[in-house]
């Protein structure tokens, strides 16, 4: 079977080619979800020459069942919660709110490794390119798509190399534009469609955010 990225550098410059639209444009805000998308993200921001910065999301877990979300929370301190979850299980808020608490501290903690003392950046008005090195199911980017909404960007683009069909056919309805670079069926998994899968580290996200910062300085 034919993978056609060899790691997410080369995902991520197959995908600027995608965005060219967006190169040299000073509204335009390139955003990674963590740790993965980072290294896709760097290239188009590059490519595109706009900032680029990290986006968080954080699940919430049902106490008990963690693997099964009952909302989220991301960069900005929005909340969006899984209503149907929450009352068919009748979660109380005061769960939802010890839970939030919980995972807001490590939200925190991990935006301070990663963006040290730069403040978060000011999306409103703005182009939004929101990256992740690929969809399967789609959760963890929905999550991030409706916590920027809350922060009124001028136009929310969602961007990937790979991803399922019928996951960016959905994307289509909650985004201004999507741009899957590979949607092959069957999907499978996100992973087998990369030559090199291996785990992207947070020093390698510190890395890449420092070096992005020097050089968006004129």
């Amino acid at each position: 079977m034919a993978k056609p990225f060899r790691d997410r550098a080369d995902a991520g410059r197959f995908l600027a080619g995608m965005l060219t639209d967006y190169a040299d444009r000073s509204d335009v805000l390139v955003l990674a979800l963590p740790r993965g998308g980072v290294p896709v993200a760097f290239e188009v921001a590059r490519a595109l020459g706009a900032p680029l910065d990290v986006f968080l999301v954080r699940k919430l877990g049902v106490p008990g069942h963690e693997e099964l979300a009952m909302g989220a929370i991301a960069s900005g301190g929005v909340r969006t919660l899984n209503t149907d979850v929450v009352n068919k299980l009748r979660i109380p808020s005061e769960v939802i709110d010890a839970v939030t608490a919980r995972e807001g501290r490590e939200l925190q903690r991990r935006e301070h490794d990663y963006r040290g003392e730069r403040p978060e950046p000011d999306v409103r008005g703005r182009v939004v390119i929101l990256i992740d090195d690929g969809l399967a199911t789609g959760s963890t980017m929905r999550s991030a798509v409706a916590a920027l909404r809350h922060q009124d960007p001028g136009r929310l683009v969602v961007a990937v190399p790979v991803a399922s069909a019928s996951t960016c056919e959905e994307f289509r309805g909650e985004v201004d534009e999507v741009v899957c670079a590979h949607a092959p069926e069957p999907f499978y998994a996100v992973g087998i469609w990369y030559e090199d899968f291996s785990q992207t580290t947070d020093g390698e996200v510190y890395s890449l955010l420092s070096q992005a910062s020097v050089e968006a300085k004129p």
